[in-house]
């Protein structure tokens, strides 16, 4: 009798504390589970800033990508306002030049020196030239000012040299083709001939040095 005591008594014993065990090891197992749960919700929040940082770095660019495209079309617009008949102009020099060239072959045609034919085709064309250059001006084409004055690279080019005293080197004294603005744009640069000092001055300018 006492011996069946003595094993009830042992057995509840190792049930308390097999339940104790199984009771522990249900609240590792819970305490885990939590705490996985909390990394998850943690690496959830993560990933949601960071999808929203990145969707609105995206946005930003977009909207600096939408900003630049929108000057560049004004930017276009104003251009192609301003500028437009940029290649008709250009162009529309060459009836100047030809003009220029007919006036200088009807002067050097010795048959029609000094006549009254010469002078009036020479007039007519004067007429027309003046009525071209009136057009180019209201649409704001204007000729450079070169004659006299120092040579500039952005407007003037230089085709020769020549020998001039009385004016200092680099300046401009012939226009063999006239250059052109359109508005504060270049159409083409006037072509020049430009004043240097004679080699003989410079050599006696050289010799009155060294003496």
């Amino acid at each position: 009798m006492e011996k069946e005591e003595n094993f009830k008594t042992e057995s509840n014993s190792i049930s308390d504390e097999n339940n104790e065990d199984i009771k522990s090891d249900i609240d590792k197992e819970n305490s885990h589970g939590e705490k996985e749960d909390s990394d998850k919700v943690e690496t959830l929040q993560k990933t949601s800033e960071e999808k929203i940082i990145e969707l609105e770095d995206k946005l930003a660019r977009t909207f600096a990508e939408m900003e630049n495209q929108r000057r560049r079309f004004e930017k276009e617009k104003e251009e192609a306002y301003e500028y437009g008949g940029y290649a008709f102009a250009k162009e529309a020099l060459n009836l100047i030049d030809n003009l220029e060239r007919s006036k200088q072959i009807l002067k050097n045609d010795q048959s029609l020196k000094n006549s009254e034919a010469l002078k009036k085709i020479l007039d007519h064309l004067d007429v027309i030239n003046k009525d071209l250059m009136s057009i180019f001006s209201k649409n704001n084409i204007k000729p450079i000012e070169s004659l006299n004055k120092k040579l500039d690279p952005n407007f003037h080019q230089a085709m020769m040299e020549i020998e001039d005293e009385q004016k200092d080197p680099g300046t401009i004294i012939q226009e063999i083709q006239k250059g052109f603005m359109i508005k504060d744009r270049l159409l083409r640069p006037s072509l020049v001939g430009v004043s240097k000092k004679s080699e003989n001055k410079d050599k006696k300018d050289e010799e009155n040095e060294e003496n």
